[in-house]
């Protein structure tokens, strides 16, 4: 039995004691998937779980408040619910998590850089164990996976979900954690070079807010600082300057909580690497507080909570 017909066979055998299940089907063409919202037989039958099936269902997890769902998750998606978990944010008897051993997902932009011509062209998409087989205007274009693999699954040390319910694939083997040559070479670079770079690359933000809205922990949406008028945190001026503030307010209120699963930079219409900024402010926080967000249960981001002396800062040495 395929992986597909198991994960459909574990879906059917819980599906009248929930009101949804959270996955992926075909999108909008052949090279994207979208959300799958599983309520009845019918829906199950659109099932898909391919490397291009890149959204973190976790996003939609408060918005159920209430029901009994369940949610198809790959290993960083699991951390998002677990943290989810962890912040009160949602019950665990009111999720069933059907948790995939997930090899990888793709980048679209990429995906978008190895085509030869606009993927608004293409016309079928064949995914094989080590590459996709893209028809694009007439002719066929074959990408290895490895070349157009997120990078986020490059440095990941959870490809197994760290809580499920059930569990469909075969576990893969610790991985050591590792850095990515990008965020390293950025890192080094010097203040004043960092500065330019974001006062450039914030040009070219467009504050459609669709790295909040697809942020699984970014759950204050109502009392967003973005729209907030009294107190006016920021203006809707669309500069440099206020693109930023919104970025550093955004990453500030994510420490000791972002999961790493990488929406905020996947969803961006405008290819803003924003996983620079959260991959160094996690960094930060697993050298001062040894926390790493949603690889635990029961485990309070540092933020959160407050200790007359922390174990790892040792302010008396001052």
């Amino acid at each position: 039995m395929s992986q597909l017909e198991e994960l459909k066979a574990a879906i059917r055998g819980h599906l009248d004691s929930l009101d949804c299940v959270i996955g992926w089907e075909q999108g909008y063409d052949p090279l994207h998937a979208t959300p799958l919202f599983i309520r009845n037989e019918s829906d199950l039958e659109r099932l898909s779980i391919s490397p291009l099936a890149v959204h973190n269902p976790a996003t939609y997890a408060t918005g159920f408040a209430g029901k009994k769902i369940g949610m198809v998750v790959r290993g960083c998606h699991s951390r998002s619910i677990i943290e989810l978990l962890n912040e009160k944010l949602i019950e665990r008897e009111n999720v069933v998590l059907f948790g995939l051993c997930c090899d990888g997902v793709v980048s679209q932009r990429k995906i978008r850089t190895a085509l030869p011509a606009d993927p608004g062209f293409v016309e079928a998409v064949e995914i094989g164990d080590d590459a996709l087989h893209i028809t694009l205007a007439g002719e066929k274009t074959t990408i290895k996976l490895q070349d157009v693999l997120a990078d986020k699954c490059r440095i990941c040390a959870y490809p197994d979900p760290l809580l499920a319910d059930v569990l469909i694939g075969n576990k893969h083997d610790s991985r050591p954690e590792e850095t990515l040559a990008c965020q390293e070479a950025f890192e080094a670079k010097p203040n004043a070079e960092k500065f330019t770079f974001w006062q450039d690359t914030m040009s070219r933000c467009i504050r459609c807010y669709a790295c909040r809205n697809v942020c699984p922990m970014c759950v204050c949406q109502d009392y967003c600082i973005a729209a907030s008028r009294d107190p006016l945190w920021m203006s809707q001026e669309n500069s440099p300057a206020e693109n930023f503030m919104f970025q550093m307010i955004h990453v500030s209120h994510l420490t000791g909580r972002c999961t790493e699963c990488g929406e905020c930079e996947r969803a961006c219409p405008v290819d803003i690497p924003l996983m620079l900024l959260r991959r160094y402010m996690n960094k930060q926080v697993q050298e001062v507080f040894g926390h790493q967000a949603g690889t635990s249960l029961d485990k309070t981001p540092p933020l959160l909570t407050f200790q007359v002396e922390e174990a790892r800062i040792k302010e008396r040495d001052w």
